[in-house]
């Protein structure tokens, strides 16, 4: 977009001081015409940009003027370079950006600034793992978030297909996975995007409630997912050596209660069923006793039975 090449054009020209036009294309990579056309845009918009023709001429700022589109601290620079410098990793749109304020910040926090850039990696993928994919459709969901657009969207769940429109309000990413939070003709719901199959936006635009906080909510969606998935309980004794172990396996999953009698940990494992309790638990084998409830241990039996004779 030619208003993006504008600005790229006078954070260059802040950075050098004097460009010349062939050096406006080359950093942009267009023809030397269209830089020259974009300085004297520049010009004709009364920015104070003008040319010095000769042997070592080019384009200047009128008497060094500055165009300071950042603002920041030197530790704001930082931190916003440290957050955004994995980001620019994996997508060349966030690199191109932040090429362009590394340009607009002041001459002494640019060093620094490409230095937290390339601090960080983010892995997102587990051990043994390929790394994840981005859902396809992510970018137009963003774009309709962005732009308030209404979608409409195919579900697919259960083996069931469904088609409805839809206000996006906003998306969230959880160990992986992509979440759209959006509102319906019977109030707010939470769509995977794993399980969206096809996303048209429509010409209609909507307006986001003004209550609404996207991470307040995401909060809320959280604790009643996991207020689901703690609908059975498992009363264990482990180790107190284990005892941490277990809590950092399990996560919000396992709360330690104390010690028991024998020296023991006794802890509190929670699921959405008695089967997942037990799934759970079964790879601790004799390091975790499991106390009740007796759904738990009888599904612990049957997965024992499975594991050495299979389902016959």
């Amino acid at each position: 977009m030619r208003a993006d090449r504008l600005v790229a054009t006078l954070l260059l020209m802040q950075a050098r001081g004097r460009v010349t036009a062939a050096e406006v294309a080359t950093e942009l990579e267009v023809s030397v015409a269209t830089a020259r056309r974009d300085l004297e845009a520049l010009s004709a918009a009364g920015i104070p940009v003008y040319p010095q023709p000769g042997r070592g001429g080019g384009w200047s700022l009128i008497g060094g003027a500055r165009t300071d589109l950042s603002g920041l601290t030197a530790g704001e620079t930082r931190a916003l370079f440290l957050l955004a410098g994995p980001a620019a990793q994996a997508a060349p749109e966030v690199k191109s950006a932040l090429r362009k304020l590394v340009r607009a910040l002041p001459q002494t926090f640019r060093a620094d600034a490409a230095a937290a850039a390339d601090a960080v990696v983010v892995d997102p993928a587990r051990w043994g793992r390929p790394d994840p994919e981005q859902p396809v459709l992510l970018t137009d969901l963003q774009r309709a978030v962005v732009d308030r657009h209404r979608v409409r969207i195919g579900y697919q769940r259960a083996g069931v297909r469904t088609e409805r429109i839809v206000e996006p309000w906003g998306l969230a990413e959880k160990e992986t996975i992509w979440y759209l939070i959006a509102g319906t003709d019977h109030g707010q719901r939470t769509f995977r995007l794993d399980r969206i199959t096809e996303v048209t936006t429509l010409d209609e635009i909507y307006a986001c409630p003004v209550d609404f906080d996207l991470p307040e909510e995401w909060s809320r969606i959280v604790t009643r997912m996991e207020e689901r998935r703690a609908a059975v309980a498992a009363t264990v004794l482990v180790s107190a050596a284990l005892a941490p172990i277990l809590a950092d396996q399990q996560g919000r999953n396992c709360t330690l209660l104390g010690p028991a009698d024998d020296g023991r940990v006794r802890a509190r494992i929670t699921a959405d069923t008695a089967k997942m309790v037990a799934r759970q638990l079964a790879g601790w084998g004799a390091d975790v006793e499991v106390v009740g409830p007796p759904a738990v241990r009888a599904e612990l039996v049957t997965l024992g039975t499975e594991l050495v004779h299979g389902n016959s």
